[in-house]
């Protein structure tokens, strides 16, 4: 069993310029955080774009929708960037793709060296292989399905929607 994993950049993959003191995209990290995590799974990564997730237009997620519904495998991870990864899991959902489609992401970029990134991408893989068809967001060791989840940005956690 195979597993896609699809990059579209976020803090994820951000790098920092020292001189300017800004963030900004170069190439994605994917392998060397598979490197150093030890996983010997079978994946097959694929870098669809290196933008913040802020800057996610329709257009970025119907790619999305249109590169998980044409994968060869039946599980996918896709990193994301946090602030709007609930509203890509909701177009993913409502799209009925028929796959376990599990977003994950960070919310300090992994050059930074203290990513919580490394540990969301495995329980990301860890999620993909165990859970049924359907969407969902891991985060922190924790996962949600796509209809209750949000990222709450007083504590900077995601949690299941207030009052469900």
């Amino acid at each position: 069993m195979s597993i896609s994993i699809f990059v579209t950049g976020g803090t994820f993959d951000k790098e920092y310029n020292e001189l300017t003191g800004t963030l900004f995209f170069k190439d994605t990290h994917l392998m060397e955080m598979l490197r150093l995590g030890r996983s010997r799974l079978d994946v097959r990564i694929r870098t669809l774009m290196m933008i913040d997730s802020l800057d996610m237009t329709e257009g970025d997620r119907d790619l999305i929708v249109e590169q998980c519904r044409h994968s060869e495998d039946a599980r996918i991870v896709i990193t994301h960037g946090t602030d709007t990864m609930a509203e890509t899991a909701r177009v993913l959902a409502g799209r009925s793709i028929g796959k376990t489609i599990v977003l994950t992401g960070a919310m300090i970029p992994y050059k930074f060296g203290s990513s919580d990134g490394l540990f969301n991408l495995g329980s990301a893989l860890a999620f993909v292989q165990t859970l049924s068809p359907g969407v969902y967001v891991a985060m922190n060791g924790r996962v949600f399905t796509w209809d209750n989840v949000w990222k709450n940005k007083k504590t900077g956690e995601f949690e299941e929607l207030p009052g469900l």
